[in-house]
């Protein structure tokens, strides 16, 4: 997992959302009260859920956007477990908690892939988080 994550507070804007992603590289901040994870925000909330309605980047608070109650895991749980809930909830970033419930980290596909051990359980769990959910495609072609 990646430790030391950058989080952002509810009330910060989606400009400065924007402006962390672009300085660590990344498509997801978490969001915080103090240390608790109350939610992520996402590059795509900001386009879909901000920019597609007409709302000001420097006005729109992240609570608003945000996607609130995320999935999380434990630091201390089994990565196999840990898999198969982002495979299960169709995820490919998974906050990471202590027992206190405070942000410790965020693990990644990527960052199970890493280990060469785990690189068939990363691409099986990705195959699975990739797939089409039919709900969301009702009424396509």
């Amino acid at each position: 997992m990646t430790r030391g994550v950058r989080t952002l507070a509810p009330d910060d804007t989606l400009t400065k959302a924007a402006k962390l992603m672009e300085e660590i590289d990344s498509g997801v901040v978490p969001v915080c009260d103090g240390q608790h994870l109350i939610g992520l925000v996402t590059d795509r909330d900001i386009v879909v859920r901000a920019i597609a309605h007409g709302r000001s980047a420097d006005t729109t608070m992240l609570r608003e956007v945000m996607s609130p109650n995320p999935y999380w895991c434990y630091d201390d749980q089994p990565l196999d477990e840990v898999l198969d809930q982002m495979r299960d909830a169709q995820v490919r970033r998974m906050p990471v908690l202590d027992r206190n419930k405070q942000l410790v980290g965020i693990l990644t596909l990527g960052d199970v892939a890493v280990r060469a051990q785990d690189i068939v359980a990363a691409g099986s769990a990705l195959e699975e988080i990739s797939e089409p959910v039919v709900q969301h495609l009702a009424g396509r072609p």
